[in-house]
């Protein structure tokens, strides 16, 4: 049995009711710097990137092995860290989390090796792993319920859509008038003034009653999850290779392995009731189809920016920021609809506006302008970014037992993890085939490029299209529970 609560340690029954009004906004800040570090990091490393490898002396593999490392690690071990966050206790598991990441930050700001910094990137992804889901577990307790809890998920969901764009921007500042170093050192002083912060403002909380561990799903999950990532990193260089097909096979074995240990252990890693009710199973699917979409745009239209139309790492992190914008404009909008016309109706159109934004961007041609052809298309993205995560980031967690909150959040952060490796891997093999296609035809030409960026493009608009009747039949919940601040969650 577990010990009993000390007495400064409240449980998840009291913790929510125990914050003061203003502090619970002091904490929102906190948790917003967290999530926007780990969002960060994606963007911000691939700009230093080109960088780093030549400074460092790194093959090309080396190079990939960057980005992999990091995705491993932060995918595979989200579920247990969310666990951990749950039992050890959150307001522990976020200090302990971010300091982590900020100390493999620093080791690769100094890395004098590519090993070096492949470790450090690795090491920043188990703590990312432990840090996101006690931020967004943190989070959901101190918001319970109510319109304020629509309004911090509302700030949450924007730093998640825009963060990536604004680590475009500053890994361009960071490079091109510091050095690549700087992109991973710049972790260190938000890391401690969130710390610092969080130390003061944060009220532990943790799962009550009995809190045994569940190894054998956290085995089989963390090596599922690492073999799935994995595949599909490897599936940028072809469907048919033999490692693609091995690594995938045995993710999926090793995750249905994984749901079969869940339906019959007594303290499961993973409540399956976490994932088989329909809205949350709905928002869970959303979340994956958005997480690839917009790394597709993102990761390609930044190739358009530099290779296309000639712009410097800033020019480009610099022209990706109108969807930021647009983002942060419609976020507060949509958390006030959230309230009049639910969540069903917010992520149905969310995504065929997104969809819009990506089709209006698959018209890119090489001697087209970026007012003309790209701020419009980004513009609708952002749009329609914004009415999906507000409502995603309340709806995954909506009706979440408070002992299951750490380990919820991180199913979230896991959804848009395998997203992305999906969206990376089918992009990347699209614009491969079209690029290939066009130059067989015509020749190698900037041409062939655009070719390839617009059926990513497409592919993108496609997924968003699917994720729309998602949402529409299975996201049903009554709009009070965004507007009351007790009573009843009504999930569909």
């Amino acid at each position: 049995m577990s010990a009993p609560p000390r007495p400064d340690v409240t449980t998840d029954v009291t913790a929510p009711t125990e914050v003061a009004p203003r502090s619970r906004w002091l904490i929102l800040m906190v948790v917003a710097l967290a999530q926007l570090t780990v969002v960060l990091d994606a963007t911000i490393v691939n700009i230093a990137l080109p960088a780093a490898q030549t400074d460092l002396g790194m093959t090309d593999g080396q190079r990939g092995a960057v980005v992999t490392v990091y995705a491993l690690a932060f995918g595979a071990l989200l579920l247990l860290g969310g666990r951990i966050a749950d039992y050890w206790g959150r307001k522990r598991s976020f200090i302990v989390g971010m300091a982590g990441f900020a100390i493999a930050s620093g080791l690769g700001g100094v890395a004098t090796s590519g090993t070096m910094l492949l470790l450090a990137r690795g090491f920043q992804g188990a703590f990312a792993a432990l840090l996101a889901p006690a931020a967004l577990a943190v989070l959901s307790v101190t918001f319970p319920s109510g319109r304020d809890r629509v309004r911090a998920f509302a700030v949450y969901g924007t730093i998640g859509g825009g963060g990536a764009a604004v680590g475009l921007v500053l890994g361009g500042v960071l490079t091109e008038y510091l050095s690549w170093h700087w992109c991973l050192l710049v972790n260190v002083p938000i890391a401690a003034v969130a710390i610092l912060a969080a130390i003061p403002l944060l009220r532990e909380s943790r799962a009550d009653g009995d809190t045994h561990y569940d190894i054998p799903g956290a085995v089989l999950v963390t090596v599922g999850l690492a073999s799935l990532v994995y595949g599909f990193s490897r599936a940028e260089s072809g469907w048919g290779s033999w490692d693609t097909i091995t690594f995938l096979a045995v993710g999926v074995l090793l995750i249905a392995a994984f749901v079969r240990v869940e339906a019959k252990v007594s303290h499961p890693l993973l409540p399956l009731r976490v994932l088989t009710n329909r809205v949350r199973g709905g928002a869970y699917l959303v979340s994956v189809f958005v997480g690839a979409a917009l790394l597709g745009a993102l990761l390609y239209l930044t190739f358009h920016f530099q290779i296309v139309l000639g712009m410097t790492p800033l020019q480009a992190g610099l022209a990706s920021l109108p969807m930021t914008a647009a983002i942060v404009v419609t976020a507060p909008l949509v958390s006030r609809l959230l309230g009049t016309v639910g969540p069903r109706v917010l992520m149905t159109a969310g995504p065929l506006v997104a969809a819009a934004g990506l089709l209006w961007l698959s018209q890119i041609s090489v001697g087209g302008s970026y007012a003309a052809e790209v701020l419009p298309g980004q513009l609708l993205l952002g749009v329609g970014l914004a009415l999906v995560f507000v409502p995603l980031q309340n709806v995954a967690l909506l009706g979440i037992e408070p002992r299951d909150s750490g380990v919820a959040s991180a199913a979230v952060t896991a959804t848009q993890q395998i997203g992305g490796s999906i969206g990376t891997a089918v992009f990347t093999a699209i614009y491969a085939s079209v690029v290939a296609s066009s130059i067989a035809t015509s020749g190698p030409s900037l041409k062939a490029l655009v070719d390839g960026y617009s059926s990513v493009f497409i592919a993108g608009a496609v997924g968003l299209i699917i994720a729309a009747p998602v949402a529409w039949f299975l996201i049903k919940v009554d709009r009070s529970t965004f507007t009351v601040d007790e009573g009843a969650v009504h999930l569909g």
